[in-house]
């Protein structure tokens, strides 16, 4: 008896996501049974994405959030953690390489349509919501070092405008700096592609 229960609660909660995500016209992928992969378009990051695994019990939920942080770990781990008392549905983690995720768990008679859409609004809040201020945090030095590489060779900077007051103070040193970055894209507001691009 418990079998065919625990069949029908997964069954019913990845139809209830399946429809949810039709309704709030997301794009997504299913890789595996019960695996959702939802991309989230974001303002910040050019987008999260987001995976929903249905297990027999429970509803997991996984997102990429940035990597590694290249300088002050500490300051970026205690941020995380003053957060996380504030967040709903999610909290941030870290894996074995140090990249920022969050990660989030809900029993399975709790999958309805309103919860996903608050669960997928909470990811996106503090992915791409908090995005610029893990890249200050973490990646003040490749930020500056973008920017003068940038400017020493004329190149727009305008994707890095959220970071005017870190990149200002060195104007004096761009050209030495531009010189010292070599090939600085990967960092910055690239870190969309390199930083905080996407899941694994």
């Amino acid at each position: 008896m418990g079998e065919p229960r625990t069949h029908d609660r997964a069954a019913a909660a990845r139809a209830v996501i399946e429809q949810a995500l039709k309704e709030a016209g997301l794009e997504w992928e299913t890789p595996a049974d019960g695996t959702f992969v939802v991309t989230l378009p974001g303002t910040r990051k050019l987008s999260t994405t987001c995976s929903l695994a249905v297990g027999a019990h429970s509803l997991s939920v996984n997102a990429f959030v940035v990597r590694n942080p290249d300088e002050n770990h500490a300051a970026v781990h205690r941020w995380l953690l003053e957060r996380n008392t504030r967040m709903y549905g999610v909290s941030y983690a870290i894996d074995r390489l140090g990249d920022i995720y969050l990660a989030g768990r809900l029993p399975l008679g709790a999958v309805t349509a309103e919860e996903i859409d608050r669960i997928l609004g909470s990811v996106l809040e503090n992915a791409d919501g908090a995005f610029n201020t893990l890249l200050e945090m973490g990646f003040a030095t490749a930020i500056r070092r973008e920017y003068a590489w940038r400017t020493s060779r004329g190149e727009s900077t305008r994707n890095l405008d959220a970071f005017t007051h870190l990149t200002r103070r060195d104007e004096g040193a761009g050209a030495d700096a531009g010189a010292d970055a070599g090939a600085g894209a990967g960092t910055g507001a690239d870190a969309d592609a390199d930083a905080g691009g996407g899941q694994e």
